[in-house]
């Protein structure tokens, strides 16, 4: 991994920062242009018995958002994200604008959803969670950087997630946003991996993973278990929209 940085994002290092800064590879400013490693949970499609591969025709878009797409399919080739496909699958592209103004691309997974058999993996209540914060006087909470795209497709399952353009047909490596059962996907492997954490120090929903303590020693210590973990697994995380050590904190 790359020399740690204690800067990222325009942002100063906390702290609970300056003590981990031997592990604070993790907080890169981009997603590395490689494959993440096959997880104990990859994204797996398992349709309905019968069904029939899912294609439609491209949707008619504005020249702004055929330039952004070009931009967005050269950024995702660059990154090992996606790869040209040939199968019969292929869904159409649709833009939908963000906060700041510009746009996201998203896959219209509808009808390929429509035949995929659903994961019943049980996502968190959300007042089971609160409830383990009760004596905590510390919060770190860590968001990953464009999480769905940490976790790996099955690859039997590649060919599915297709999209069609004007530019070509392509297929995720990687779990795209869109795709039922994404959610349970996710939230399966945080389980897994920070499994000796929950109910201790960790609360985990979906791609934000809250560290609770009662002091700073203590909150140092957590973070640092936290962050070996993320660094072993190769899960990074997102500086500009992480808290460190606060009293209070916004999740959920």
């Amino acid at each position: 991994m790359p020399a740690p940085q204690v800067e990222n994002d325009g942002e100063k290092a906390s702290e609970p920062q300056e003590k981990i800064k031997d592990l604070l590879d993790i907080l890169p400013n981009d997603l590395p242009d490689e494959l993440p490693p096959y997880q104990t949970h990859q994204h797996e499609i398992v349709e309905e018995p019968g069904s029939k591969p899912t294609f439609r025709a491209p949707y008619r878009l504005s020249p702004t958002e055929l330039a952004d797409m070009k931009k967005q399919i050269e950024y995702l080739l660059a990154k090992v994200l996606i790869r040209p496909s040939t199968l019969p699958y292929g869904a159409p592209v649709l833009f939908t604008p963000k906060p700041d103004g510009s746009l996201r691309m998203c896959i219209d997974y509808r009808f390929l959803n429509k035949q995929t058999i659903k994961n019943k993996y049980p996502i968190p209540r959300i007042d089971d969670l609160l409830d383990q914060l009760w004596e905590a006087m510390l919060y770190s909470r860590l968001d990953l950087r464009s999480g769905y795209w940490q976790i790996r497709m099955a690859d039997d399952s590649v060919h599915k997630s297709a999209f069609r353009t004007r530019y070509g047909s392509y297929e995720y490596l990687v779990m795209p946003f869109g795709l039922t059962n994404a959610r349970a996907t996710f939230q399966a492997e945080m389980n897994y991996i920070l499994r000796p954490l929950l109910d201790e120090c960790v609360v985990v929903y979906l791609d934000d993973i809250l560290i609770y303590s009662r002091n700073m020693q203590q909150h140092v210590e957590h973070l640092r278990r936290v962050f070996e973990i993320l660094r072993r697994e190769r899960f990074y995380v997102k500086l500009s929209k992480s808290d460190f050590a606060l009293d209070k904190v916004q999740f959920l």
